[in-house]
């Protein structure tokens, strides 16, 4: 089991490096990135995208990529077409974003006509390491799924007790995240939340133990979960924090990283392969975590 981000990149922690797709890849910061997973034996990356952007931006920043097989791509949606094409011909077991906006790479992968789609909607986890916490904590959805009803809430926190279960967590807690610890009817996450738990207890959602609504704090720390009267078998030791909106766990994920000094990786569950979706923010080893943990969750999916 991980405790701490940088295990992924320890020596052997990787059987072979893992084939990647790497989508439109036309900045330094994304080479770089690559070149770091590759040289720590995490993956084989492809390049799809403008062979001439690639090979300026490379050259621009003095960068060998010599060694990684290249793929000319018109622009960044025909660039998307191909990585879709040879993940689905196990050319590659993940996908990596480039300099390509996420609504436009998702857009593509999320057409059914891609055959990337499970049953389950895709979501984002984002894996976070804080220096206050006592162990890894996921946030989800951050990234992709705005203001997701019910049954897209259900998708979502499947998607991550999966996730989990790659990690070698067998029965991951979770907290669905309200501003409050009561059901109230005026505040659609609380429903939400009480009906996700119920959800569980008629085998709906399978292979975690949920409780909710609980407020962050009583989540996360059981002295204030005990000050409340509260007595959950998930709080002050969860594992995975469900938010009710993007807004929520955006501002919530950014926040652990800005103001917390969190480390952080996230990929896109939900789909047949991993997607490693990267902020143009994200800092060199985060960047290169999110690499290292959709290659561990893809390399999982093939060992299963």
């Amino acid at each position: 089991m991980l405790t701490k981000l940088s295990q992924l990149l320890a020596q052997g922690r990787f059987v072979s490096p893992v084939p990647a797709v790497v989508v439109h890849p036309t900045t330094d910061i994304i080479l770089q990135s690559c070149i770091q997973a590759h040289q720590h034996h995490i993956i084989t990356p492809i390049l799809v995208g403008p062979k001439y952007k690639i090979e300026k931006a490379a050259t621009d920043a003095n960068l060998d990529i010599s060694g990684f097989t290249l793929v000319d791509a018109e622009h960044s949606h025909d660039a998307v077409e191909i990585a879709a094409k040879m993940v689905r011909e196990q050319q590659a077991d993940f996908i990596i974003k480039g300099s390509v906006h996420t609504d436009e790479l998702m857009g593509v992968l999320i057409d059914k006509t891609q055959n990337l789609r499970t049953e389950r909607r895709m979501s984002h986890v984002w894996l976070m390491e804080s220096p206050t916490y006592h162990k890894l904590l996921t946030l989800t959805d951050c990234a992709l799924n705005v203001v997701p009803d019910l049954l897209t809430k259900k998708d979502i926190l499947q998607n991550a007790i999966d996730f989990a279960h790659a990690l070698d967590i067998e029965q991951p807690k979770v907290a669905i995240l309200a501003a409050v610890e009561e059901v109230k009817p005026q505040m659609q996450s609380t429903i939400d939340a009480a009906a996700l738990c119920k959800m569980a207890d008629r085998g709906q959602i399978t292979g975690a133990l949920l409780d909710g609504p609980l407020a962050f704090d009583n989540a996360i720390s059981q002295q204030s979960a005990d000050i409340k009267h509260i007595h959950s078998p998930v709080t002050g030791d969860v594992d995975i924090l469900l938010v009710p909106d993007l807004e929520a766990g955006n501002m919530l994920g950014k926040q652990l990283i800005y103001l917390g000094e969190a480390k952080a990786a996230g990929i896109v569950m939900g789909s047949k392969v991993p997607i490693v979706l990267t902020s143009r923010s994200d800092d060199e080893l985060d960047r290169l975590y999110s690499i290292a943990l959709g290659a561990y969750v893809a390399q999982k999916r093939k060992q299963a």
